[in-house]
This record gives C-alpha cells, structure tokens and sequence, in this order.
C-alpha cells in the first residue's frame, strides 16, 4: 500500500522531473544524513549531439530503487559504473555538479556500450582522463573519463593503472554511447584493454 502511495506521488508531480535515460553511475558517496548518487547521461543538443550531463542525485527514504524487472533493491545494491535510468526533481542547486533530490533509479542489466580502439595520444591520471587519436589532427581524438569501476588491463588480462599506460600504447576501450559535443568528445569508459 506504501508503495502504492509513493508511486502516484511520484506521477503526480509532472513536469518538475527529469528523466535521465541510460545513465552511467559516476559515483556513490554516504554522510550522517545523506546518500548521494552521482550520474552521467546524455542530452539531444543543437544539430543532433548529445551532450554530457552530470548531476547527484540525493537518495532519501523516499527514493524507490528497483531493478529492471520492478523488484525492489537497497542503496547497497548499486554500483559504480551500472547503467540506470533515473527519476529526479528539476529543482537542483547551482553546484557543480548540481544535487537533485531522486524520485526512482532503475538498474538496467543491458548496458548499451561501444568499442573504440586506437593509440594512446596522452594520459592524465589526476583527474581520470585518457586520449586517443592522432595528435595533429583534433578530429580523429576521443577523451575518455575513466572511474574507479573503470577496469584496464595489459596485454596479458592483468589488472594495471591509469598511469601504467603510455602515448603510442595502442588500447581497446568499451564505452558509453553517448559522448559531449565538445572537441574533443568525452564519453565514459568502461574497460581499457593494452593489445
């Protein structure tokens, strides 16, 4: 009966949420009060791109989490770098990224993800960046975020870091479908592997 009441208060409140579709969890983050749940996802932009969204979620006792059947799950269930589709007020603060209080996350099993492979143009493992492309030509580049559920492996499948890659290593990268409209396009990778 519950639940009854707090899905039609969830229908109920229209055109102040926002529905963000295939989102990539960045991040999951806990204080006193407060569970916090830090997603990407894209946005159709001008002239047909989609642009990279960021925005954490703040998940209360109201927040309804299931997964893809409608069966409920807890706030431990979720893992960096699952694919939901979430629920969540279009009242945000002006944070960076901005914080929304979420009505419902959903996990979707089947991930929509690519495959990229190309050379290693340049590394940044302070803030979790990975380049690939030719280095005189800005459109042939791609910039990758990598996260911590971010998996990268040598040749040899074992686990190595960010900063164990090198310019030249040539990599296979699965990734998010969407990417930023920026030059050079970010996207989210999921796994990076030295061939």
């Amino acid at each position: 009966m519950d639940d009854m009441v707090t899905n039609q208060n969830f229908r109920n409140r229209g055109s102040n949420v926002i529905t963000a579709e295939h989102a990539i969890i960045e991040s999951i983050s806990r204080d006193r009060q407060e569970s916090y749940v830090t997603i990407s996802y894209g946005v159709m932009g001008d002239f047909n791109r989609v642009n990279m969204q960021t925005v954490t979620l703040i998940v209360g006792r109201d927040t309804v989490i299931r997964d893809q059947f409608g069966q409920p799950m807890s706030l431990r269930d979720l893992r960096e770098g699952m694919t939901v589709n979430a629920e969540f007020s279009a009242v945000m603060t002006r944070s960076i990224p901005p914080q929304s209080r979420a009505f419902a996350i959903t996990v979707i099993e089947d991930c929509q993800f690519s495959f990229t492979e190309g050379r290693v143009m340049e590394v940044e493992p302070q803030l979790g960046f990975l380049y690939t492309g030719d280095p005189l030509d800005i459109y042939s580049q791609m910039r990758f975020v990598i996260t911590d559920a971010t998996t990268i492996t040598d040749r040899r499948g074992r686990r190595i870091r960010l900063r164990d890659l090198r310019p030249g290593d040539f990599v296979r990268i699965e990734h998010a479908m969407f990417q930023t409209a920026s030059i050079p396009p970010q996207t989210t990778a999921f796994a990076v592997q030295v061939l």
